[in-house]
C-alpha cells in the first residue's frame, strides 16, 4: 500500500511524504526539523521512516532542513546538480549535506530505488533550478508540480499518467494585483519564472486529466493573495465548463500551509 501525506506547503515550508511499508520518500525539507519530527509523531510516524529525500530547488522554503536532516539519519539527498549547488551557497541551511550524501539526478531520466521509480523534469522557476517529479510504484503514479512560472509541454506529460497529482495554485490573479506587494513582487510572482494562478492550476487540469487521475490536491496557496475557497470555487467552475466534476471524475483537496494532511491511501484507479 502506498500512502502520501503533505506536512506543510507554502512560503512558510513544504515538505511531502511519500512510502510504502518498507520504504519512505520525502520531497523537500523546508520546515523545521523539530516540527517535523512533531508532526510525523503526531500521525504515528517516525523520521527514521525516511529513506531518502527528494529535492525540487533551492529556495529556502523547501530546504531549509535538508542539511540537518540529511546528515543526523545518514539519509541521501536527490536533486539535480545545479541544485545542490544552490544549496551550498544558500545561508538558510545550516549543516551543509555531507558529500556523501549528495545525490545527483539528471531531467528526464528515470531512476530506481525501494521499489520507486523515479523521473525529474523541468519546471520553470526563478530559483538555480527546479524540477517536478513524476513517481510511480506499482500501478500508481504520483506527481508534483509546484513554483512553476508558467506551464509547459512536460506538465501536461506528466499530469495525463497521473493517477494522484500535486499542483501549485499559489495566487488569484486580482488578489495579487490589488493587493499590498510591492510592484517589482507582484511583477516577480506573476512572471514567467514565478508560481502558477489559480486560473493556470485550473486550465492544466481541464486539459490534462484522463480517467485515471483519482485525487488532486492544490498548494503552496498564498496567504496575502489567494484563499482556500476561492481556489476551490475557480478550479470547480472552469472544471465543470470543461465537464469534469470534481467529486465525481476526481477529488481535490487545498493543501494548508501549517497543518499536516490525512494520511492518504493511494491506489490505482481500476
Amino acid at each position: 500500500m502506498l500512502k502520501f501525506i503533505c506536512l506543510g506547503s507554502g512560503s512558510s515550508g513544504n515538505s511531502y511524504f511519500l512510502f510504502s511499508e518498507h520504504y519512505g520518500i520525502l520531497i523537500d525539507a523546508g520546515i523545521g526539523i523539530r516540527v517535523l519530527k512533531k508532526h510525523f509523531s503526531m500521525n504515528g510516524l517516525s523520521l527514521n521512516r525516511i529513506n531518502a529525500v527528494l529535492v525540487t530547488h533551492d529556495h529556502a522554503d523547501h530546504i531549509k532542513s535538508v542539511g540537518s536532516l540529511s546528515n543526523e539519519y545518514g539519509l541521501p539527498v536527490y536533486a539535480t546538480a545545479s541544485v545542490h549547488e544552490g544549496i551550498g551557497r544558500n545561508y538558510c541551511v545550516s549543516p551543509k549535506i555531507k558529500k556523501e550524501n549528495i545525490r545527483v539526478v539528471r531531467k528526464g531520466e528515470t531512476f530506481c530505488m525501494g521499489g520507486f521509480e523515479i523521473t525529474s523534469f523541468d519546471v520553470p522557476h526563478d530559483s538555480a533550478d527546479n524540477v517536478g517529479y513524476s513517481i510511480q510504484y506499482g500501478d500508481v503514479n504520483f506527481c508534483l508540480i509546484t513554483d512553476a512560472g508558467h506551464a509547459t509541454d512536460d506538465f501536461g506529460t506528466y499530469i495525463s499518467r497521473a493517477n494522484y497529482l500535486v499542483l501549485e495554485a499559489n495566487h488569484d490573479e486580482d488578489m495579487l494585483m490589488m493587493g499590498p506587494y510591492p510592484a517589482h513582487l507582484k511583477k516577480r510572482i506573476s512572471g514567467d519564472f514565478g508560481h502558477l494562478s489559480n486560473k493556470v492550476a485550473a486550465e492544466l487540469l481541464g486539459k490534462y486529466a484522463t480517467e485515471r487521475l483519482c485525487h488532486v490536491w492544490l498548494c503552496h496557496i498564498s496567504e496575502e493573495n489567494n484563499h482556500p475557497e476561492l481556489v476551490r470555487k475557480t478550479v470547480d467552475a472552469y472544471l465543470r465548463s470543461m465537464g469534469i466534476v470534481v467529486g465525481k471524475d476526481f477529488m481535490l483537496d487545498i493543501l494548508k500551509r501549517r497543518i499536516p494532511s490525512d494520511i492518504y491511501e493511494l491506489r490505482g484507479k481500476q
